[in-house]
Formats: structure tokens, C-alpha cells, sequence
């Protein structure tokens, strides 16, 4: 193709020559965008048809996480999340450059039905940005215009996060008959000299315990905003708080430990002693009544520990003398012993665990992975996956019910399928060899059948100890941040804070908001009003508030 400012010809014959050249040049151009943009809207359509597919699967997968959370299903989803992420991207992409490639030419297009998007909640602030109306008509010229109406176009935006100093006044007066100086009490502060303010503690102390933010982090963070506080600062707020906080604490234990059921579980901490990290243990017990319908709110309770001997669940349940569902830790034995006193603590095992044994041996997928040389799947432990998860299914359907009722409903249809089981499994069991992998999983459970039926005696007991490992997750998850506690009064104080947010959680509580509030309150309020500020009291009166 020529250059726009080359000579044009001045003859006619090569004047139609370069016409119809140009003229070619251009049907060529147009039928290549063409064919690119084709292949795009093919590309785009069989990448929509994938994105629906995986939607679609994510919601079957989601279906089964309100039950038990099964291995299998939650690697699925995570990994059919990040697929979709991309698929959801690349599709935007390919939409874009179809239509950056668009010519005259028309092609039929293949239009991907997009989200839905949700309208902003009413309680945000609006701000209105009015553009600039036209003064004259496009069109001719004229400045008569009317307003007929607006469009209006919302954009979720943040605003950066705001750092201010609150001054408190105290006045000073001098009374002119006696001479004595007059001045209204200082206000009383959660750390020494008010240094900080309620919200800016709560977060320091959420981010650290909530979010697993090391204090240096946050150190560094709040630096590059324009506010120095150093390790040494945020640390001696820390401590402040968690010494203030404590009789809510103790109040939270209280009520975790008068429960008639409780969950426990222990997980690995590292606590770092003399130049080196030792295996500490923090323990966590979780008094959850819903799923019997009962009415007292739940709560979790956590305690630290340099090991893990059995003295430690023996001093944390001292005075317990109800049910403990828990898995088959040997430090518990003796909590269940007819001659303990005050009573002994009923045994009530976890399903969850015991499946896990078999589900290792039937799992597919990450046998897929291992290659050629790992052992093929065990027929024997999926037919028991697949018996256990009747069982759970069952417990679903009961969820919420009264102790009676759901133990009627017990009696009715999962005890048959208990004695069931038992029998098939001592039948399998004497024809396996006892070094072979799933003769362990049985052992398991058949040595320990009194803990693991114990729910069909008992309408309070859960099929698993669900509740304490769910309560117990987010420290699994934050210990790679965090690496290990400083000693083991860090690690004590951190259970302190655990156990308080953890509950405002289990109550469906912003943690950092509650802090908040009662980090403000604390220091005024009288000792025996202190339960005013446990977690489901301080959302009553929050309602009750709102509703005057």
C-alpha cells in the first residue's frame, strides 16, 4: 500500500489500477479482523460453556458443605474456584479484544450472559458527583434546554484509612468565695494515660489475633501511613488490653464449663524457648447447644500449654462432669474413669475422624496424583465411606431438633444401621491380615464402639467434634504467619484473646466492633454488670437499642 503522500497519478488507467489495489487491500484487512474475531467469540463461547459447567458443579459441591466437610469436596472447590477466577478473566479479556477487532464487517457475535450484580447496601453513604450539564443543544445550537431527568451510575469506592488525635479538655474553674480549684475527673482509660483509643486497640489487637498479623507488620504498615508505633508501643497495648479483658474471660469460661456437652481439641503451637522453638499445645473447648436446640448461646474457650500431657485436659475440666466429644487422645482416659472426682465425664467419639481413616484409603484423587507405584484403591474402605455417610445424612436431617426427638429418631433408623455396620466391619475385619492398612482404620473404631455409639443413648451428643476443630482453624491458618509465640505467657495471653474472639464469631459478632465498644466501656462499668459485655447480652442490648 502507498503512503499518503505519494504523487497521485495523473492518467486514468493507473488511477482505477491504484483504486482497485487499495480496494483489495482493504477486503483483505476486513476479512482478517473478521476471521480474528471469530475465533475470539469461539474461544469466548466454549470458555462460557466451561465457566457454566463449573458453576454448576460449585454449587453441588457447595450443597454437601452445609453437612459434614468432606475431604474431597473442599480440595474441589478450591480448585474449582481459582479455574473459574481465570475462566471468568480471560473470557473479559477475549471480550474486550473482540471488540477492539471489530470492523464494518458484521459477524454474528455470541453474547455471554454476565453476573447479576447486587445493588450497594442502603446503609452506605452516598455522594453525588453531577457532571457538568450541556448549555446548548447539539443538535442547533439553541440554549433553550429543560431538565427531563438523570441517569444516575453508582461505583463502590474507599476512602483511605483516617488517623486523628482526640484532645479531652478538663477545665479548670476557681471558686471566688473559697479559692478551691474546681476541675471535672479525668475519664479512665483501658492502658495507662489514654496513649490509645478504643478502636485503634481493637484493631491492633483483632489484626494480631483475628487476621494473624504479627505486631512488626502492623508496625510497618502504620509507618508508611505517617504514624510511628513502634514494636515496643503496640506490645505494651497489647498486654494492657489482654489484663483488662481478662474478666470477661473468666466469665466466658464460666459459662463454656458449666455446659451439659462440650467439644474439645488440641492443635500444635510453636513457643519459643531458650534461642530454640518447643511444641507447645493449645486446647480448645467449644459449648455449642444449637444443634439440640438448646437455647444457651455458644461460646469457645481456649487454654495454652508447653505439652500435651494429660494433666492439662484434666485441669482445664476439673469440675466437668458432663459429655466430652473429642477424638481418641489417650489424655482423656482418665477424665472417664467411674472413680474421678466430682464424676466421671461421659466419652463421646468423633465419626468425622474415624471416616477420615477409610477416606485416605478410598481417595481417588490424590491416589491420581501419587502415579503408578501407589496402592490401589481399597474397595473395602469406600463401602465404608460410602455406610458412615448414611449416617451423617441421617444427622442432617435431625439438625436442631430436641434431645428426645432426635434421639427417637435415632432409635428409629440409625441404630439398625449401626449394628449393621458393626457386623460387617467384624466380618471384613477377620479376613484381613492385621498389617494391612485398612485392618487399623477398623481397629480404630471396633476397640472403641462404646464412645463411638454413645449418641444413640443420648440426643445431646453429635455425630462429630466438629465444632472445636472449626474453632481451631483459623489458628492452624495463622500459624504461618506468625511462625510461634514469644513464651509461653505470650502464648497463655493469646488464649485469652482467642477465647474472645472466637465467641463474638460463634455469635455472629464483628469481633473488632465488639472489642471496640467494649474497650471503651470497660473501665466504667461496675463488676457485677460485667456479663452486660459478653458477646450475646451486648448484641441484645445493641437491638434492643436500635429498635427504641
Amino acid at each position: 500500500m502507498e503512503n499518503a503522500s505519494d504523487p497521485l497519478p495523473s492518467d486514468l488507467v493507473n488511477a482505477l489500477a491504484m483504486l482497485a489495489a487499495e480496494r483489495a487491500s482493504r477486503i483483505a484487512a476486513e476479512a482478517a479482523a473478521a476471521r480474528a474475531q471469530a475465533e475470539v467469540i469461539r474461544a469466548n463461547a466454549s470458555a462460557t460453556a466451561l465457566i457454566a459447567h463449573l458453576k454448576l458443579e460449585l454449587e453441588k459441591l457447595r450443597r454437601q458443605i452445609y453437612g459434614t466437610r468432606s475431604e474431597r469436596t473442599s480440595r474441589l472447590i478450591d480448585q474449582l474456584e481459582m479455574q473459574l477466577e481465570d475462566l471468568e478473566a480471560d473470557t473479559s479479556e477475549d471480550e474486550l479484544t473482540a471488540e477492539r477487532a471489530g470492523t464494518s464487517t458484521h459477524v454474528l457475535s455470541f453474547e455471554r450472559k454476565k453476573p447479576s450484580r447486587k445493588p450497594f447496601p442502603d446503609h452506605l453513604p452516598r455522594e453525588r458527583i453531577v457532571v457538568t450539564a450541556p448549555q446548548t443543544c447539539a443538535c442547533c445550537g439553541s440554549s433553550r434546554l429543560v431538565k427531563l431527568g438523570e441517569d444516575v451510575t453508582e461505583t463502590l469506592e474507599v476512602i483511605p484509612r483516617q488517623w486523628k488525635v482526640l484532645q479531652t479538655v478538663r477545665e479548670k474553674f476557681s471558686c471566688r468565695e473559697c479559692e478551691k480549684i474546681t476541675q471535672a475527673p479525668a475519664p479512665f482509660y483501658v492502658t495507662p494515660r489514654g496513649f490509645a483509643g478504643p478502636n485503634l486497640l481493637a484493631m491492633v489487637l483483632f489484626e494480631k489475633f483475628g487476621q494473624h498479623q504479627p505486631l512488626n507488620r502492623q508496625s510497618e504498615r502504620y509507618a508508611k501511613e505517617g504514624i510511628d508505633l513502634s514494636l515496643s508501643t503496640l506490645a505494651d497495648q497489647i498486654g494492657a488490653c489482654s489484663t483488662a479483658l481478662r474478666p470477661l474471660h473468666a466469665l466466658i469460661e464460666d459459662h463454656v464449663l458449666g455446659a451439659e456437652r462440650l467439644h474439645g481439641d488440641d492443635t500444635t503451637v510453636p513457643i519459643l524457648a531458650k534461642g530454640k522453638t518447643a511444641t507447645g499445645r493449645v486446647w480448645t473447648y467449644v459449648r455449642d447447644d444449637r444443634p439440640f436446640g438448646g437455647p444457651e448461646p455458644p461460646a469457645a474457650l481456649f487454654y495454652a500449654s508447653g505439652d500435651r500431657r494429660a494433666e492439662n485436659p484434666e485441669r482445664h475440666l476439673a469440675t466437668v462432669t458432663g459429655i466430652l466429644q473429642a477424638d481418641a487422645y489417650g489424655g482423656y482416659d482418665r477424665l472417664y474413669q467411674a472413680d474421678r472426682k466430682p464424676g466421671p465425664i461421659r466419652q463421646a467419639l468423633c465419626w468425622g475422624h474415624a471416616r477420615r481413616k477409610f477416606f485416605e484409603l478410598a481417595d481417588i484423587a490424590a491416589s491420581a496424583r501419587r502415579g503408578k507405584l501407589v496402592a490401589p484403591i481399597s474397595p473395602i474402605a469406600l463401602e465404608a465411606v460410602q455406610r458412615i455417610d448414611v449416617l451423617f445424612d441421617l444427622e442432617r436431617e435431625i439438625k436442631g431438633l430436641s434431645p428426645d426427638e432426635r434421639l427417637a429418631a435415632r432409635s428409629e433408623s440409625s441404630a439398625t444401621l449401626v449394628a449393621d455396620l458393626k457386623l460387617w466391619m467384624t466380618s471384613e475385619r477377620a479376613r484381613l491380615s492385621r498389617h494391612a492398612p485398612v485392618a487399623k482404620a477398623f481397629d480404630y473404631m471396633l476397640t472403641r464402639w462404646d464412645g463411638f455409639t454413645s449418641f444413640l443413648e443420648n440426643g445431646r451428643i453429635c455425630l462429630t467434634n466438629n465444632a472445636a476443630e472449626r474453632a481451631l482453624r483459623g489458628l492452624a491458618l495463622g500459624r504461618k504467619a506468625w511462625l510461634f509465640a514469644g513464651s509461653q505467657r505470650g502464648a497463655d495471653r493469646a488464649a485469652v484473646m482467642y477465647t474472645l474472639i472466637a465467641t463474638a464469631k460463634l455469635n455472629d459478632i464483628d469481633p473488632q466492633a465488639w472489642l471496640a465498644d467494649v474497650l471503651a466501656r470497660i473501665a466504667d462499668i461496675p463488676q457485677n454488670q460485667l456479663s452486660q459485655l459478653l458477646p450475646w447480652n451486648w448484641q441484645a442490648h445493641r437491638t434492643a437499642l436500635e429498635a427504641a
